[in-house]
C-alpha cells in the first residue's frame, strides 16, 4: 500500500494521532547535560473543543479562522502511568488558503519555552513539513516527515540568543493497540486459512 503523504496541518494531525514511542538524540553544542532517551508522546485531534477558542483568543486571532488543533502529551518510555492532560501542548492550526499548505500554529506553550507562541509552517512538494518559531530569545526549526503510516522522523534545531546551538534527532514508531494486535492475529489467520 502506498504512503499518503498529509499535505496539510489536520491531515498531518490526524496521520499522527496516537500513541508514538520516541527515540531522541540530542546534540549540545555546549557543555549541558546529555537529554537523549525514550519517552511516549500522545497525540490527539481536536475539534470542537473549548481550548480553540481560548488559544486563538490569547494570540488575538479569530477563532472561525482556526480549522482544529491536536494536543501533545510525553512521559517516560518506562512510565506506567496515565500522562496527565492538564499538561497537554495544544497546537492550533490556522491555515493561509483554502489549500492548507502553510500557515499559523498556534500553541499554548512553546518546546523550548513554556510560553503561548506563534509558528509559521509549510509542506513541501516532498511532503515534508517545517515549522519555524521565534521565541523571546531563541529561534526554532523543526521538520517532520513520515517514512512509513507507522514510522516517522522529526530534526529539530535551536539557536539561542547567545550563539549556543541545539540539534535533535528523533525516529517515532506507532505504538500498537490491543485492537491493532487483534486485528493483525485476524488477518494472519485468514492468510493461513486461505493458503
Amino acid at each position: 500500500m502506498a504512503l499518503l503523504t498529509p499535505m496539510t496541518m489536520m491531515d498531518f494531525f490526524r496521520k499522527s494521532e496516537g500513541v508514538w514511542f520516541t527515540h531522541r538524540t540530542v546534540h549540545h553544542f555546549d557543555t549541558v547535560a546529555d537529554e537523549s532517551g525514550e519517552s511516549k508522546l500522545y497525540v490527539g485531534v481536536i475539534t470542537d473543543d473549548p481550548r480553540i477558542n481560548m488559544i486563538c483568543e490569547q494570540q488575538g486571532i479569530d477563532p472561525v479562522m482556526a480549522k482544529g488543533g491536536a494536543s501533545f502529551m510525553w512521559q517516560a518510555h518506562d512510565d506506567d502511568k496515565e500522562p496527565n492532560p492538564e499538561q497537554a501542548a495544544v497546537l492550533i492550526d490556522v491555515p493561509d488558503d483554502e489549500t492548507g499548505r502553510s500557515g499559523k500554529l498556534l500553541r499554548n506553550q512553546g518546546y523550548v519555552e513554556k510560553i503561548p507562541v506563534v509558528s509559521r509552517y509549510w509542506f513541501g512538494k516532498d511532503g515534508i513539513l517545517t515549522i519555524d518559531t521565534e521565541y523571546d530569545s531563541n529561534q526554532g526549526q523543526e521538520r517532520c516527515w513520515f517514512m512509513t503510516d507507522d514510522f516517522r522522523v522529526r530534526v529539530s534545531t535551536v539557536r539561542m540568543m547567545n550563539g549556543v546551538y541545539l540539534m535533535t534527532y528523533c525516529s517515532e514508531r506507532r505504538c500498537l493497540t490491543e485492537t491493532n494486535l487483534a486485528e493483525m492475529v485476524q488477518h494472519n489467520l485468514s492468510r493461513v486459512k486461505n493458503s
